[in-house]
């Protein structure tokens, strides 16, 4: 698009860095917990959406819709928050329109939080600079129901209440093979959840020429395709990697590239890969945007990885390829698969169902302690660290 000539970089980067740097913001902290299970530097859903009601009443460039998708085949409807950010006086300007999706994954609680902070951010004093060549479109949380379940102590769900993992219920590639697990359920059909069905309304009829998943669990920046490695995309490749290239070199200093998938342990189905190729979207990318472990290992092991002969090319291809698989097999993604990831999940479901003790890798419950040591609780933490 014209707006887009010239600088994708510059034009991206006032997107790119908050949302990459959600983890880095400095935690409020209430007196008391938000409820009797969460840890009080999380927002529950009910007030997720309260502080964007009051962003209504002081952002005049912001605007709240709560849109409904009824599915009478399974006995319950849903309700999600939009909001849209645009300058009052933008007119018929060419944008670049920037549709951002949170909270797919009802335990990774910091991508809804981080949701927020931006929204937040583009509503301060840098939004006159931000909004004059950018709007938003952003789901907050996109998975309520089963996330209202994770502030009451079930810190491992992912999925929908119907059991489906909304990012593999999109119709691009899409496979109904149960061998995926219980985490990964695809559905019985694609967009047969009613949470699928709303953002594909949504995102068809904002046709963004920027589109953003944000996940939590790793670090890392991708763009398609997510669904296999033998796939490349082609179109607009340059210009996408320059844009996360740039971000990392700033930021993040992780994992980034073409997503990629090891055959045979493919997770299609993806959002990211349904608007890039049924929208054509120009710039598609999936954020993972916080790890509980050590950073620093997985930097200098990045680091490392980048210093073979031709291991940019691969990284523009697919970072499911060969040589990448040890640090991705150490570092699980969920948009990096291999397939010794595959028998560790399965493995890790089945303690779980039978040891209520090893649920620490989800667990985000605190200390008897109403001061949070932030700490000793982040590395308990794979779904985040700190309010936004």
């Amino acid at each position: 698009p014209a707006a887009l000539a010239g600088r994708p970089i510059v034009r991206m980067k006032h997107v790119l860095v908050v949302v990459a740097l959600g983890t880095a913001i400095a935690a409020k902290v209430r007196l008391q917990p938000a409820s009797e299970s969460l840890p009080p530097f999380y927002h529950t859903s009910e007030e997720l959406r309260e502080e964007l009601q009051h962003l209504v009443s002081t952002c005049p460039e912001l605007t709240l819709k709560t849109h409904w998708a009824p599915n009478a085949s399974f006995g319950r409807s849903v309700q999600l928050d939009v909001i849209s950010i645009k300058a009052k006086d933008a007119g018929a300007k060419k944008l670049n329109k920037v549709f951002m999706l949170f909270g797919e994954h009802a335990r990774e609680l910091i991508s809804a939080e981080s949701g927020l902070h931006f929204a937040k951010t583009l509503c301060g004093e840098r939004k006159e600079a931000i909004l004059r060549g950018n709007e938003f479109m952003m789901v907050i949380n996109a998975n309520p129901e089963s996330r209202s379940r994770v502030e009451k102590g079930e810190w491992c769900l992912r999925v929908n209440p119907n059991g489906v993992d909304l990012n593999r219920n999109w119709d691009e590639h899409w496979e109904g093979d149960a061998s995926f697990g219980k985490d990964t359920n695809p559905g019985e059909t694609p967009f047969s959840e009613p949470e699928t069905q709303l953002l594909k309304q949504l995102v068809s009829a904002y046709r963004p020429t920027t589109f953003f998943t944000i996940h939590s669990g790793t670090l890392g920046m991708y763009m398609p395709w997510a669904f296999d490695m033998q796939h490349l995309a082609d179109r607009n490749q340059q210009s996408m990697m320059e844009i996360l290239k740039k971000v990392d070199e700033d930021h993040c200093q992780c994992p980034f590239g073409a997503a990629g998938k090891e055959v045979g342990y493919s997770c299609p189905g993806t959002c990211l890969d349904w608007v890039f190729d049924q929208l054509k979207t120009p710039y598609c990318f999936a954020y993972e945007i916080y790890y509980g472990g050590s950073l620093s290992q997985l930097r200098d092991r990045w680091q490392d990885k980048l210093q073979w002969p031709g291991a940019s090319l691969l990284q523009e291809q697919n970072l499911a390829h060969e040589h990448f698989k040890d640090l991705f097999a150490h570092f699980l993604s969920s948009f990096i698969q291999v397939a010794s990831q595959a028998e560790q999940a399965l493995q890790e479901l089945n303690e779980l169902q039978g040891a209520p003790s090893s649920v620490q890798d989800c667990s985000i419950r605190p200390p008897s302690s109403t001061r949070i040591p932030r700490r000793s609780t982040v590395r308990q933490l794979k779904i985040g660290p700190m309010r936004t």
